[in-house]
């Protein structure tokens, strides 16, 4: 039995759904059960003896206000991570941890790899590579997913805000010196999936059990906010989604007044787990204009 962490939030959400479409058995919590409180969970695992997987997608991801909130983010991303291992490790559970692109430090030129040195920015960064320490640590066997650019079908993200902002602006300014790798909740949720079923086959496709450690999960290639912006306003006018004229500015991130440092290049190499999966990873364009023709897709309120 899988126990889901965080089911609330944007991937957690659609971790749940395929674990349903998947005929998975799960059990799945939120807020209900403080991960920050060790006996909280041991008490929660001892009234579910069968647990067999652990997913973690709980996590404190607001940047710019951990810097005003640190012990919180801290309290969620560190310790509430590393308890959750220690409760895996206690019932002999194994553990997918969600991580970022933000415990690399983005001076970088070339797509991290997973052994290279982490060196986190701010606060948020910080305390996601203290989490991944403290996982390790406490569960010598446990899978680490590192993402970034995440966007999806449920809660706020940028894809959707943009869709807004792009019907109700006649102008608009995205970032672009900053790049990275844009990535769809449906596809992070597809390797999490994979990943618990091992052999099985999943979406038709069979495929490799996947050795522990750490592991880089974005869409492939590379971009800017800004470029990505304007791909979303491509897909937007051609679908019907974006029903105005608008005008899309570049502008840095110095001129876009961001009040915290952010990677600059945090574009993550996939090859460790495409040769571990035996697998092919959609591009982030691919992936993107599959969303926006989905069903799932909805524009979120203002």
């Amino acid at each position: 039995m899988v126990w889901l962490i965080g089911n609330k939030g944007m991937l957690g959400s659609e971790v749940e759904t395929q674990l349903e479409f998947n005929e998975i058995n799960f059990i799945a919590t939120d807020r209900e059960v403080d991960i920050t409180n060790l006996g909280a969970l041991e008490a929660y695992v001892a009234a579910n003896p069968n647990i067999t997987w652990i997913v973690n997608c709980a996590a404190y991801t607001a940047v710019e206000k951990a810097e005003e909130e640190p012990e919180l983010a801290e309290k969620l991303n560190a310790t509430g991570a590393g308890n959750i291992a220690t409760v895996a490790n206690k019932i002999g559970a194994r553990m997918i941890h969600i991580s970022t692109d933000y415990v690399f430090d983005g001076t970088g030129k070339t797509p991290y790899t997973e052994i290279m040195p982490i060196s986190p920015l701010g606060v948020y960064g910080r305390t996601k590579a203290d989490g991944e320490k403290l996982v390790q640590k406490n569960l010598e066997d446990a899978y680490i997913f590192r993402t970034a650019w995440l966007y999806g079908p449920r809660g706020k993200n940028f894809v959707y805000t943009m869709v807004n902002l792009m019907n109700s602006k006649d102008s608009i300014s995205v970032v672009n010196d900053q790049f990275g790798s844009p990535t769809c909740t449906l596809d992070l949720a597809r390797y999490i999936i994979m990943t618990i079923l091992g052999y099985q086959e999943v979406f038709g496709n069979p495929h490799r059990c996947l050795p522990p450690g750490i592991y880089h999960c974005t869409g492939e290639g590379k971009t800017t906010w800004y470029d990505f912006a304007l791909e979303i306003y491509r897909i937007g006018k051609e679908k019907g989604i974006i029903t105005k004229e608008c005008q899309i500015k570049p502008c840095s991130t110095q001129e876009y007044g961001a009040r915290v440092q952010r990677p600059a290049y945090s574009v993550l190499s996939k090859a460790k787990l495409k040769r571990a999966l035996d697998l092919q990873i959609p591009t982030w364009q691919e992936s993107l204009r599959a969303f926006m023709a989905s069903p799932m897709f909805k524009q979120m309120p203002n």
